[in-house]
């Protein structure tokens, strides 16, 4: 009797200590960090100073001669949490139609984007037998509350 007592409570010890280990990771559990959309809105585009754009390249690797252009415009935090390294999407064309940026829709990044609605610039480099005006299609930007560790 005294042995079909003891493996039973040692049984329902083990289940009642992983029971209470669940519970408690569940309760303690660090919030998830989730991915929060921004909008970005108002968009235009300028050449750069000539300090900036100086000597500019086409990106990829190649060694074309490039012009440089500064986008900027708004961006919406719709949290009340600062936003670090925002991923910055979008589509840009040069005036025939013909994609600025080939394959690539992740134009750059916004370093911080605190809550509300802040200003942003993102420099550019294009082709300089792209023809102009640009059109500046699909852009929105995401990153994540908090430090993001690399």
């Amino acid at each position: 009797m005294m042995n079909w007592f003891t493996s039973h409570l040692n049984r329902i010890l083990v289940i009642c200590l992983a029971g209470c280990l669940i519970v408690g990771n569940w309760l303690y559990a660090p919030p998830a960090l989730a991915l929060i959309q921004i909008r970005l809105f108002d968009l235009s585009y300028e050449s750069c100073p000539e300090e900036i754009g100086e000597g500019a390249v086409t990106p990829g690797g190649t060694s074309m001669p490039a012009s440089c252009f500064l986008i900027s415009g708004k961006a919406e935090n719709p949290t009340n949490k600062d936003i670090y390294n925002a991923d910055i999407f979008g589509r840009i064309y040069d005036a025939n139609d013909n994609p600025v940026m080939q394959n690539r829709t992740r134009l750059g990044s916004i370093d911080e984007v605190p809550p509300g609605v802040s200003d942003f610039k993102l420099r550019i480099s294009v082709s300089e037998n792209q023809a102009t005006p640009l059109k500046l299609e699909q852009f929105k930007a995401a990153g994540f509350a908090g430090a993001v560790r690399r």
